[in-house]
């Protein structure tokens, strides 16, 4: 009897798109039908492997080509297309494997998550380390072995700056025009207009730092250090957000950042509250606790879980680890089962079977605290108060157009049923 096979497209053909595509299709039941991208030159490593299989630069005609032939899709491409592209793949009845962040804003962020429960498809974000040992065990040692009793506060921190990859802080004054390779209006897509600029301002690599396109520092890496801390203290929608940063303008992101979260507390926490900050751009948390060494001599990027019996580093790279060593010297680790986060999400396709921890019902709420962050810097050292059922900042109404973003004619977001 023939193994039923998952009918592959990869969206982002190069860097991380490209990585997620040689992930997905080293499973043995993946059978890769077409690839897409908006530059020629990105198909290169495809060619090497699938010469003869189609090519597109259009995801919606890719779409429309191959309706009833694939069944999946994986989207490896900048931010401000991400909510794009995976509310056509949901509304085409495929199922979804989207990088990180979910969405560029708060308010694509809930659209996406209504769309994927609506169209019931299997669904994944790209925090890959969502699936690795050093995240996995966090919650166990949390929750069952309460190793370091309830939770006071949590600290996150990270080297990578919101801006600074192009060296640029303004548009280059003449910009190029795009190689002929480029199909400069499907990468611009939902975007406001403007022209290439060069290969060393915003593709292939450098959009990051653009408000336009990336989403900074936060939106790159907080849905991977926050992801443990969700999961671990079963943390839902902040009731705040704060931020503090080092300068901005209209067009790049702030090189250092402080974000304050607060959250609702739960069985999990001390207080009524939990306060989680956020650190980037070289910036470290400052803390005197007995027993904790200072952040400064810490590695990075990592996150300091607070507790009322000790502390909790949670490594991005490497073993997490216990303090006061000496307390916890004889700890012994729980076991976790570990999966290929590729895999497992392929698997769940092929069965039909949603069960996967990071689907866009949880990628969702996270991706939007996140994105509650690039709101919150536009209003530095002002506490915006979050009402997340009215999806609205209740305290500072000019912040509440930085929730959501004006699309060009013809690449809009639709609002979810």
């Amino acid at each position: 009897m023939a193994t039923k096979k998952l009918r592959f497209a990869g969206i982002g053909c190069k860097h991380q798109g490209l990585a997620d595509i040689t992930r997905i299709t080293s499973h043995p039941d993946v059978e890769p039908v077409a690839f897409c991208d908006i530059d020629q030159r990105h198909f290169t490593d495809i060619d090497k492997k699938w010469p003869e299989l189609p090519r597109y630069s259009d995801f919606r005609k890719l779409f429309e080509d191959l309706s009833g032939k694939i069944d999946a899709v994986s989207i490896g491409v900048p931010d401000h297309q991400h909510a794009l592209i995976t509310q056509a793949a949901l509304r085409a009845g495929l199922h979804v494997y989207c990088e990180k962040p979910l969405t560029k804003t708060v308010w694509e962020a809930r659209q996406i998550a209504g769309e994927a429960k609506r169209a019931g498809t299997v669904t994944r974000m790209g925090n890959q380390i969502h699936s690795e040992r050093q995240y996995r065990v966090i919650k166990p040692v949390i929750q069952d072995l309460q190793a370091i009793g309830k939770v006071r506060e949590v600290h996150s921190w990270i080297s990578a700056a919101g801006h600074g990859r192009c060296g640029l802080l303004e548009p280059p004054k003449q910009p190029e025009k795009a190689p002929s390779e480029v199909d400069w209006e499907q990468w611009i897509g939902p975007a406001p207009w403007r022209e290439y600029g060069g290969d060393l301002v915003y593709h292939p690599r450098f959009w990051r730092d653009w408000q336009d396109f990336g989403t900074g520092s936060i939106g790159d890496n907080g849905c991977h250090l926050l992801d443990p801390i969700f999961t671990a203290l079963d943390l839902t929608a902040p009731i705040s957000v704060s931020a503090d940063h080092s300068g901005m303008n209209d067009e790049v992101y702030p090189a250092q950042e402080t974000l304050t979260y607060v959250f609702p507390g739960n069985e999990f926490t001390v207080n009524e509250t939990v306060t989680v900050r956020w650190y980037d751009g070289g910036r470290r948390p400052r803390w005197n606790f007995p027993g904790l060494p200072p952040a400064e001599v810490l590695p990075q990027p990592a996150s300091m879980i607070i507790g009322e019996k000790g502390y909790l580093l949670v490594m991005h790279w490497g073993e997490p680890k216990l303090y006061p060593e000496k307390d916890f010297a004889d700890f012994v680790w729980p076991e976790v089962e570990l999966k290929n986060h590729y895999h497992e999400w392929v698997d769940a396709c092929l069965k039909e079977d949603p069960g996967i921890t990071d689907d866009f019902s949880y990628a969702g709420p996270l991706t939007e605290t996140v994105q509650l962050g690039n709101v919150a810097i536009h209003f530095p050292r002002e506490k915006l108060e979050w009402d997340s059922n009215a999806l609205r900042i209740t305290n500072l109404e000019a912040a509440n157009s930085f929730l959501t973003t004006d699309y060009r004619d013809g690449w809009e977001v639709e609002a979810s049923p």
